[in-house]
């Protein structure tokens, strides 16, 4: 009998996922030569329609982070290759350079090498003389590989630092945090905490941070989104597990929305569902599922800061899994229905 009653439920979950209506993407990007992962959007706030989608291409020799214009077209000379299996990919803005020159970062995790790496955007310049280790303190060579990254910009202080997580790892301490520094001799990444719960179910790869509210978000990847303060100075205890009875397996991707008086939504990737669920940005309540047509997404990322007449609301942005990224102008989620 019980095996009567899982077969129902699969059946109506099909069913259910059938009736849900599919957001067509505005445009689809060229493919990169190996497995697509995770996407991180720069704003050019001087001409916003020259922003920058940044994408990661997984491969052990020859991956890359590829850049593409709003067009979903790959601009060859903003492109890094030759990276030893690229994870995630995150920027941010205004880091100060030898104590003087504001300038905007990108980092992500090269896993097969147990280091993160930081360039400077636009330009493309390496700011970290080949990558920083990071886990250094372990002895298990599958705690070491790098996977997720996310970067925190303090509001009050401006002090930056980037939260990494691992292919595996402990119970506690999952996740550790780095805060970057610059000098005459060149930029540091100096250990702030090590931090944050993991069931031990699977693993840990999506992290963002909402650097107005001061929170963390990240996917325990059976169970929920797990979520603490960004501030090491706030403590280390969890803040709240939530979200994990609407993912049908692996939670994976997190993208932030963000709007005024700390409203916005937090929308996250529902992997072998092929959805995105959707949820509140103050008290994190389920909003709502949408299906975008992408297959099993792993990264995702969003604005909500206009991008031209393409994009005049704000732009979504998440991995498709042939390849490329799937580009949606931000209004036709709906968000605010």
């Amino acid at each position: 009998m019980k095996y009567f009653f899982l077969i129902l439920s699969v059946l109506l979950f099909i069913s259910c996922k059938k009736q849900l209506p599919e957001i067509r993407p505005t445009l689809v990007t060229e493919k990169v030569p190996h497995d697509s992962d995770d996407p991180a959007i720069w704003i050019n706030k001087e001409n916003p329609e020259q922003s920058i989608v940044f994408g990661t291409d997984k491969d052990e020799v020859n991956g890359g982070v590829y850049a593409f214009d709003l067009n979903g077209k790959i601009i060859k000379e903003k492109s890094i290759t030759g990276i030893s299996y690229p994870n995630n990919v995150d920027v941010e803005y205004g880091f100060k350079l030898n104590d003087s020159t504001d300038i905007d970062i990108l980092m992500f995790t090269e896993r097969e090498k147990h280091q993160i790496r930081l360039f400077s955007v636009p330009d493309m310049v390496p700011l970290d003389n080949g990558g920083f280790k990071v886990f250094e303190d372990e002895t298990d060579t599958e705690m070491k590989r790098p996977m997720g990254i996310s970067i925190y910009r303090n509001p009050q202080t401006g002090a930056i630092s980037a939260i990494v997580s691992r292919k595996n790892g402990p119970t506690e301490g999952y996740l550790y945090q780095y805060e970057l520094t610059s000098d005459s001799t060149g930029v540091k990444a100096t250990l702030l905490r090590k931090f944050g719960k993991f069931s031990g179910k699977k693993e840990i790869e999506a992290i963002a941070v909402d650097d107005e509210s001061g929170y963390i978000y990240y996917s325990d990847e059976g169970v929920g989104i797990r979520k603490y303060y960004a501030n090491p100075s706030k403590g280390n205890d969890e803040i709240s597990l939530f979200g994990g009875e609407y993912f049908k397996d692996d939670i994976e991707g997190i993208a932030i929305a963000t709007y005024a008086n700390n409203t916005g939504f937090i929308i996250v990737s529902n992997q072998q569902d092929h959805t995105f669920n959707i949820f509140k940005r103050g008290d994190n309540a389920f909003v709502k599922t949408v299906n975008l047509g992408t297959l099993e997404t792993d990264g995702c990322d969003v604005t909500t800061t206009s991008l031209g007449n393409k994009f005049p609301k704000g732009l979504f942005v998440s991995m498709n899994d042939e390849q490329d990224f799937f580009y949606h102008s931000l209004d036709s989620l709906k968000l605010n229905n």
